[in-house]
């Protein structure tokens, strides 16, 4: 079992930065592949970004790419988002996920992650 827990959620207005953190606890961290999702009220969890058990990144280009930076530290095993030039159409909860099981380029799909955090509400206000 892997427990994920998120912080850094918050209110901001528009054009301001936020910082999410994933902290993961029970297993190797280094093994997992880590994503964020999120998802707004009515609408589908959507993939925003994944990093690899040796640090490849994906984003979800079309909504975040340039503005939205994940990395991770192993030795603290955790995941973080950085955001910034922050929008009303981010704001949604995020959710911190990990795999192991599939290969990395089902990093987009919420289907591909075992193990899932409770989430951190993100609102910006325009």
């Amino acid at each position: 079992q892997v427990q994920l827990v998120e912080s850094g959620g918050g209110l901001v207005q528009a054009g301001g930065s936020l910082r999410l953190s994933c902290a993961a606890s029970g297993r190797t961290f280094s093994d997992y592949n880590m994503g964020w999702f999120r998802q707004a009220p009515g609408k589908e969890r959507e993939f925003v970004a994944a990093i690899s058990w040796s640090r490849t990144t994906l984003y979800n280009a079309d909504s975040v790419k340039g503005r939205f930076t994940i990395s991770r530290d192993n030795a603290k095993s955790t995941v973080s988002l950085q955001m910034i030039g922050l929008k009303p159409e981010d704001t949604a909860v995020y959710y911190c996920a990990a795999f192991r099981s599939r290969p990395f380029t089902e990093a987009t799909t919420s289907s591909a992650y075992e193990y899932w955090g409770q989430g951190t509400q993100v609102s910006v206000s325009s």
